[in-house]
């Protein structure tokens, strides 16, 4: 059956048919290993390390239906899937084209280790495509972007990617955490891979780490290959939750995205805000171009006081509602400093190279009252 809404799809999509034993939920199968089926190749051995319990493959195939891409596969982490993406269509000798502001982990995986296996790289600046080429060399195999970017919520010309890559024989690949399949497909655009940190929005409740790669059939297998002998497989019991998770992702994306809107809105009028990066606000510099892009902002805002660090501390420890923590994406508020988390690997220099001070703080709304948060927001300015 034909599955048209991600509502529906994120219920219905790749479950077994008929249920097994009439069971409505699909089982967990904690098993390590299976009976020899007469598999000819190594990668079709029923076995744990290499994702292809029955719980995977149920979660495989709706991961593939919420972006309308062709195959998925799960990891052990969100970095275990773009490590392992990356290295799938990256050898010593090639060229990557990546995006300039970066999540903490990839650009230390792109600056610091990269360099050691003998693969070269360009950041580009993701909003001037007319820039790209001259970036190009004849072992430039990859291009790589963020829907949108963490922590700073840019919005770059993601139609132009795929197409740029097209014409240059390039694999595109987009980390599309911060949006979520609910407000943005990328295969619907081109795109050749999706990866997701599931740890965040797709299973929505804090307490699972997980991947995603999603995309095109053939590039899927050959990452599930290589990801075969990495070892980064996600055990049956973290899958269920994730599949479970998933299960609520429109109703806790649309929500959040209606919340964050309005929070920005409010800390954008605040007086002791000096800006905020919601591409919700008109104000945001690509404003226009996320409203062509996405069904919805995602829940992800950053903004800085004008108070600086002192400022940011005080209004981190007098919040109620939000906790202070790394991540995002669960059904709980956090709230961090990411030169204290997510970029805290990067030196200050580098950071705020890339727009990020010190003083900048990152929200990540939830699922409580909206009401209550903009309540607890105005005592904790005040």
């Amino acid at each position: 059956m034909e599955f048209k809404r991600i509502e529906t799809k994120a219920i219905h999509a790749g479950e077994p048919d008929p249920r097994i034993q009439g069971s409505v939920i699909m089982p967990i199968f904690q098993s390590a290993t299976f009976e020899y089926g007469g598999e000819q190749s190594y990668h079709d051995v029923r076995y744990l390390r290499l994702n292809n319990t029955p719980n995977h493959f149920v979660l495989h195939s709706k991961l593939a239906a919420l972006e309308n891409a062709e195959s998925a596969i799960v990891t052990a982490s969100g970095m275990a899937a773009i490590s392992t993406a990356l290295l799938t269509v990256l050898s010593s000798g090639d060229h990557l084209l990546a995006q300039r502001c970066l999540y903490g982990g990839t650009h230390d995986l792109v600056t610091k280790d990269f360099p050691s296996l003998g693969i070269s790289f360009d950041f580009i600046d993701a909003d001037d495509p007319a820039s790209w080429a001259s970036h190009l060399r004849p072992n430039t195999k990859a291009i790589y972007v963020e829907a949108m970017t963490n922590p700073l919520l840019e919005v770059c010309d993601l139609k132009a990617v795929p197409a740029f890559a097209r014409e240059h024989g390039l694999i595109s690949l987009i980390d599309n955490t911060f949006a979520s399949p609910f407000n943005f497909r990328p295969a619907e655009h081109g795109f050749d891979v999706s990866l997701h940190s599931c740890t965040k929005y797709l299973n929505g409740h804090s307490d699972i780490v997980a991947g995603a790669c999603i995309g095109r059939r053939d590039l899927i297998e050959k990452i599930t290959h290589k990801l075969n002998h990495l070892g980064g497989s996600l055990d049956p019991h973290a899958v269920f939750l994730l599949q479970r998770g998933i299960k609520t992702l429109a109703l806790r994306v649309r929500y959040q995205n209606e919340s964050a809107l309005r929070i920005a809105q409010f800390l954008e009028q605040h007086p002791a805000v000096a800006r905020v990066n919601y591409p919700g606000l008109e104000s945001h510099a690509r404003h226009q171009r996320a409203r062509d892009l996405f069904d919805g902002y995602s829940g992800m805002m950053s903004f800085e006081l004008r108070g600086g660090v002192e400022a940011a501390e005080k209004f981190i420890r007098r919040a109620r509602l939000t906790i202070c923590a790394p991540s995002l994406g669960g059904v709980e508020s956090l709230i961090t400093r990411p030169a204290t988390t997510s970029h805290s690997g990067l030196s200050k220099e580098a950071r705020e190279s890339l727009g990020i001070s010190d003083a900048l703080i990152r929200l990540s709304v939830g699922i409580e009252a909206t009401d209550e948060l903009i309540e607890d927001f105005e005592q904790a300015l005040g």
